[in-house]
């Protein structure tokens, strides 16, 4: 669990690599400056539109009391818990990030995928209330964390985002490219089935959000290079179609998409 936290840390250091296909060159987001032509709050545009096209599927607002109304609760393991903390402070980090995002760059995609990932968070405080655990993010304030690693990375993060449009594109690609890698290993993890299946939907929403940070970087000009899932995964992701409905998770148990969901199977 700690080697996630410590991965997570990376993200800044990655980003740097993220967009070396970018019209204006890739030397600028090594330097930390703007990838985009213009300047102000829609600069790193290809168009005049909104880049918003991404409309989030009503399944990733993610309601884990209905998912799991059913499944009786088991024992829980210390793995099992820390990995609980861990995803409801990384998930309100993500939602966090894209408000802070939205309001700085006015590109809705951020604002679409916040309302998502609120819904994550909440289902992660669905299960740490059923099993008694105590709530690292009881403060819900906007950038505030209990755990000092997500504090610093919070500060981190809306910092390069703020640096263009492109770093902040990238920024959400990078997120969503950890958390599900992170999903994957705590699935690994864990035998209690109602944990799984949120897993399994949080993850699915991950696999959603990346497809639309990717779309968005690739049509200024970039690319994106997966910096924690296999390239075998992230290909498998990147050619499938939007996943809808909820997933299973005795369909799949790591990093494999449920094909009822409309994508394909894929392991690492």
């Amino acid at each position: 669990m700690q080697k996630n936290k410590k991965m997570f840390s990376a993200i800044l250091l990655s980003t740097a690599m993220i967009l070396s296909g970018c019209t204006t060159g890739s030397q600028s987001i090594k330097n930390g400056q703007s990838n985009s032509s213009g300047q102000g709050k829609n600069s790193g545009q290809s168009s005049g539109k909104n880049q918003s096209d991404y409309v989030v599927d009503e399944s990733d607002y993610v309601n884990a009391k209905n998912l799991i109304a059913n499944i009786e609760r088991k024992n829980l393991s210390e793995a099992e818990k820390a990995g609980l903390i861990q995803m409801r402070e990384e998930e309100k980090l993500a939602r966090d990030v894209y408000n802070f995002l939205y309001k700085r760059w006015e590109q809705n995609i951020f604002a679409n995928i916040a309302k998502s990932e609120q819904t994550h968070t909440d289902s992660i405080k669905v299960l740490l209330d059923n099993y008694g655990i105590a709530d690292p993010s009881s403060d819900d304030t906007l950038g505030v964390f209990t755990s000092a690693e997500m504090q610093s990375l919070y500060k981190e993060l809306v910092e390069k985002g703020s640096n263009s449009l492109a770093d902040a594109l990238a920024i959400g690609a990078t997120v969503e490219d950890l958390d599900i890698k992170d999903l994957e290993d705590l699935i690994e993890v864990t035998d209690n089935e109602d944990i799984k299946i949120v897993y399994q939907n949080l993850m699915k929403g991950s696999r959603n959000h990346l497809r639309a940070f990717v779309r968005q970087i690739e049509r200024i000009g970039g690319s994106y290079s997966p910096q924690y899932i296999s390239q075998e995964e992230y290909q498998s992701i990147i050619d499938s179609e939007q996943e809808k409905g909820n997933a299973n998770s005795s369909a799949t148990t790591g990093g494999g998409m449920n094909s009822s969901a409309g994508g394909k199977n894929s392991r690492k």
